[in-house]
């Protein structure tokens, strides 16, 4: 799956990539990665945290209501009710593995060239690789 830096990644790239490693049927790759994703969605609106051992965990984080809050494309004042949201909590080992990726689009948008997150490892309590 080597490209080009920041070149989207689609779900059919990925089944590409699975059929050229294994050989393995395209159409039944394609079902196989449906049934995971909807089983991660599911668990999810289950409100049950999915963990992918070295990859990260699925969960659903909750946003407190507004009052105040804007519309972005149009600027209209509105209020929004208290809702869930996907988040998604890296591994160490995915931590660990992206911490020394370098080049300009992890710093694109942030003053200064900086790189947000601060601090000396990505891993709590253990230095970088």
């Amino acid at each position: 799956m080597a490209g080009k830096m920041g070149q989207k990644i689609t779900k059919a790239d990925i089944v590409d990539v699975i059929y050229e490693k294994t050989g393995m049927n395209r159409k039944e790759i394609r079902m196989v990665m449906d049934l995971f994703l909807e089983s991660i969605k599911d668990a999810l609106v289950e409100q049950r945290p999915v963990e992918l051992r070295g990859f990260g965990t699925f969960e659903v984080r909750f946003r407190k209501a507004r009052q105040k809050a804007r519309n972005p494309k149009t600027g209209e004042q509105v209020s929004v009710n208290s809702h869930g949201i996907a988040a998604f909590r890296p591994g160490r080992e995915m931590k660990q593995d992206v911490w020394n990726v370098s080049g300009n689009d992890a710093r694109d948008g942030l003053p200064g060239g900086a790189v947000s997150g601060g601090g000396d490892s990505p891993v709590e309590g253990g230095n970088a690789p």
